[in-house]
């Protein structure tokens, strides 16, 4: 019986041992919670006249490029320079055969010749037939003073009628010889005018055979780059077949897309006579000259001219640059990071809180270490704000937030 007691009084031992321990336990501390702090770096808001910059993607060409052609159908006789290869003025490209040059340089000097001594000739034989109408008409009024001395007689029975008959045939032939006389005389200015046209056509032909003569013998009219070389010594060419061009090293320029959105602005620079400078990745210097006569859709060509020369660029080359836009006043740059979308950012209240502000896009600046700062404006900046350029996925207004210093706006 006292055995099957013991179980039991252990039981309530443990009960009431931890009642006992619950009634005397401590009360616990109560948990107060505490709100996170999102550490960010900030920058002070310190506004300021910019340079924004404006990439762009462009196209090297040249448009002083000639492209040297064959004056006649010819054979190359002499090609002594490569494509690509960089050649001073006077430097001879490429030299055509004078065997296939003289040959019509020499039939178009003949023809004018020939011509001339025709010219002189009926100038002389003009000459000749004023001499002998003179002569004729003589001759003329004989014959007819003979007639009318004949007819006289014949009137009178001295005389038979057959030496009037003589008569009168002699006053014909006369009078013929004298019409076709005063025709020749007549018609020595159209003559005269038809061989002077035939030789202004021979001598120009002539100048035209001189002017192949002189081309067949092509030298650089410029310190240049060859390019696109379509002929070897020996090619037998025809008239007016490409042979090669030639372009200045120092004359290239740049044609890049330009956004609409950007054109008033640089039209307006351009109305002012603003210089606008552009620098390509690879150092080379450009300044704007214009925009292009056409647009589209996609915006407008901005042509860029090369400032001194950079060895390497070539026509057809795709050039990144960045153009150097007119001044923004009252700008703040800020690092991408600082930016939600583009045209909100945060600054840190008195209560070291989130703060949404509206801002502006103006374009883009070197920032430290070679990377590129967003260049933004607003009404709302002031100078004792700090920006906060820590992007936080969670960014919203009041969110509590713990400043640190961050590097200087360039």
């Amino acid at each position: 019986m006292h055995k099957r007691l013991i179980p039991l009084a252990i039981l309530v031992l443990g009960v009431a041992a931890f009642l006992v321990l619950r009634v005397t336990a401590p009360e616990p501390a109560t948990v107060v919670p505490q709100e996170r702090r999102w550490r960010v770096e900030t920058l002070p808001v310190s506004l300021a006249d910019h340079v924004p910059l404006l990439p762009l993607y462009g196209e090297v060409t040249a448009p002083g490029r000639i492209t040297v052609t064959a004056p006649l159908a010819a054979r190359v006789a002499a090609r002594p320079v490569r494509d690509g290869q960089r050649v001073e003025a006077g430097e001879l490209l490429v030299a055509l055969d004078e065997a296939d040059v003289q040959p019509p340089l020499a039939q178009a000097r003949a023809e004018v010749a020939d011509l001339e001594a025709q010219v002189e000739a009926e100038n002389v034989e003009h000459r000749s037939d004023l001499e002998a109408l003179g002569r004729e008409q003589e001759l003329l009024d004989n014959a007819r003073r003979q007639w009318e001395r004949t007819r006289s007689l014949v009137e009178r029975n001295l005389v038979s009628r057959a030496d009037l008959d003589a008569a009168r045939n002699e006053l014909a032939r006369a009078r013929v010889t004298v019409a076709t006389r005063e025709g020749q005389i007549a018609g020595h200015p159209a003559r005269l005018k038809s061989l002077e046209a035939r030789l202004a056509r021979a001598r120009a032909a002539l100048s035209a055979a001189r002017r192949d003569a002189e081309r067949s013998r092509v030298v650089a009219p410029f310190d240049g780059v060859v390019s696109g070389v379509r002929v070897a010594k020996g090619d037998q060419v025809a008239a007016r077949a490409e042979l090669l061009d030639i372009y200045p090293s120092d004359g290239l320029e740049l044609r890049a897309r330009l956004p609409q959105r950007y054109q008033p602005e640089l039209l307006a620079a351009l109305e002012a006579e603003e210089r606008l400078f552009a620098t390509g990745e690879d150092g080379s210097r450009w300044i704007l000259e214009g925009l292009a006569g056409e647009s589209d859709p996609a915006g407008t060509e901005a042509i860029f001219r090369q400032l001194g020369e950079r060895v390497g660029l070539r026509p057809g080359s795709l050039l990144p640059v960045r153009l150097q836009r007119t001044p923004a006043p009252a700008t703040l740059a800020v690092p991408q990071s600082a930016l939600y979308g583009d045209d909100a950012l945060y600054v840190v209240d008195e209560e070291s809180r989130m703060r949404h502000l509206a801002v502006t896009r103006r374009g883009l600046v070197d920032g430290p270490e070679g990377q590129q700062w967003a260049l933004v404006a607003g009404s709302a900046l002031e100078e004792s704000q700090r920006v906060i350029i820590t992007h936080l996925p969670n960014a919203i207004q009041g969110l509590l937030v713990e400043p640190v210093e961050a590097p200087e706006a360039p």
